[in-house]
């Protein structure tokens, strides 16, 4: 348990509980990260497909936690990271919610086809809080919202290895094997196309939310030999501003589908959580 703070009133404030649903890339360095300290924020237990790699990882923590299931991740902690595997979204996301916590997830297409998640967090008093991941603007997005937007568009580029396996890809038949030059794989909308690569462009669920939604918000992904990073390029009209906007996000060493900056994100969110000055929408 981490040290209490104190509220504006005098009277301790315990540190918020954080518990990892997944303990891949994203996962072990958001759980390094807070083992090392974040004021207001302590790590409390980690869920994982290889619980004795897990454990082992763990062992060299300042604070080792324990490996649980990922429907038991509510009862230790008041802060639930979604970082798994899109198919597991579900074993975290509902206890979670049904248990009123504060649930980040980082497969954000998934709560697109999953609307009752987000009415059940209404009965419960629980909050879906999205990082941005390995977007930008999204600030800007949002402010733009409460007036008109007339378009958003994202583009994303990533390296053919980046896109490998994507169901998209297989239904097609498209090979993405000794690619020598740009190749667009999918041109149509944010929902769809979070469908057809749900371990790739959560980017683009994140925006269409933020935004017009997934049906209006367009995107276009294409597999390039050119990059060695994961671009993504968001255009916006609205009646207050129009732009435009890039990130090219360094791949992790482990998982070239993921950027470095996404568990960067996750951390940046969970200390809006508990920060006495927050900056941005």
């Amino acid at each position: 348990m981490g040290e209490s703070q104190q509220q504006p009133d005098g009277g301790p404030r315990r540190d918020l509980r954080v518990a990892l649903g997944g303990f891949g890339a994203i996962g072990r360095a958001v759980a390094r990260r807070l083992d090392a300290g974040v004021p207001g924020l302590v790590l409390a237990a980690v869920s994982a497909r290889r619980v004795d790699d897990a454990r082992r990882r763990l062992e060299d923590f300042g604070n080792p936690v324990p490996v649980v299931a990922l429907e038991s991740l509510p009862e230790h902690a008041e802060v639930v990271v979604e970082c798994a595997p899109a198919a597991v979204f579900d074993r975290i996301a509902e206890p979670a919610i049904r248990a009123g916590r504060i649930f980040l997830p980082v497969s954000v297409g998934a709560l697109l086809a999953r609307p009752e998640l987000v009415a059940l967090a209404g009965e419960t008093g629980a909050r879906i809080v999205a990082p941005t991941g390995a977007l930008l603007g999204l600030d800007a997005v949002r402010a733009a919202a409460e007036g008109e937007i007339r378009s958003v568009t994202l583009v994303t580029r990533k390296p053919p290895s980046g896109l490998a396996g994507a169901p998209h890809l297989e239904r097609q038949g498209i090979s993405l094997e000794g690619l020598t030059e740009p190749r667009k794989v999918f041109e149509g909308t944010a929902r769809d196309g979070v469908a057809g690569f749900p371990a790739n462009v959560n980017v683009a669920a994140a925006l269409s939310l933020a935004g017009i939604g997934p049906d209006r918000t367009r995107l276009e992904i294409w597999a390039d030999p050119g990059v060695s990073r994961n671009t993504h390029t968001i255009t916006v009209d609205a009646d207050s501003a129009r732009f435009t906007m890039t990130i090219e996000n360094v791949p992790t060493e482990e998982n070239p589908r993921t950027g470095r900056i996404t568990a960067l994100s996750v951390i940046a969110t969970l200390r809006g959580l508990v920060a006495p000055l927050k900056v941005g929408t």
